[in-house]
């Protein structure tokens, strides 16, 4: 399982031109599932997501997490995050879960992020959308268990 976090002033999602979700300050969650992925896996994640320290405290150093910001949480399942870029110049997808596999781990790994006291908007599984954020820093981390 892999989360790419991106420190954002605001993101959301569009489905078919209606925006479906969006957040002000906090992190846009692009989760992809592999095969083989747990709820372990999901569970390590998210408390890591949670207690993540990356936004600027009263000395201008990272030292605290969403919960001490009041930050949200905008999370869209990815299924390209999980892609093998070993071969050639297309990526592959064999290592990716299948969608039935994905998206109740997805869903779980969502849930757990809500049990955090964290507000949590998502994406739609499977759907073709466009993602807009405003990118804070630009502050990129790509968490993975």
């Amino acid at each position: 399982m892999k989360v790419l976090v991106q420190k954002v002033l605001s993101a959301s999602v569009t489905v078919e031109n209606k925006v479906v979700s969006q957040i002000g300050n906090g992190f846009l969650l692009l989760v992809g599932v592999e095969k083989g992925d747990t709820t372990d896996k999901a569970d390590y994640l998210a408390k890591k997501v949670a207690n993540f320290r990356i936004f600027n405290d009263e000395n201008d150093k990272m030292n605290l997490s969403l919960q001490d910001v009041g930050g949200e949480i905008l999370a869209v399942s990815q299924f390209t995050l999980a892609a093998d870029l070993s071969r050639g110049n297309r990526p592959g997808f064999d290592t990716a879960a299948a969608p039935e596999e994905a998206e109740p781990l997805y869903e779980y790994f969502v849930q757990k992020l809500r049990e955090y006291n964290i507000p949590v908007q998502t994406g739609i599984f499977q759907a073709y959308m466009q993602v807009a954020l405003v990118n804070d820093g630009p502050c990129t981390f790509i968490l993975q268990k």
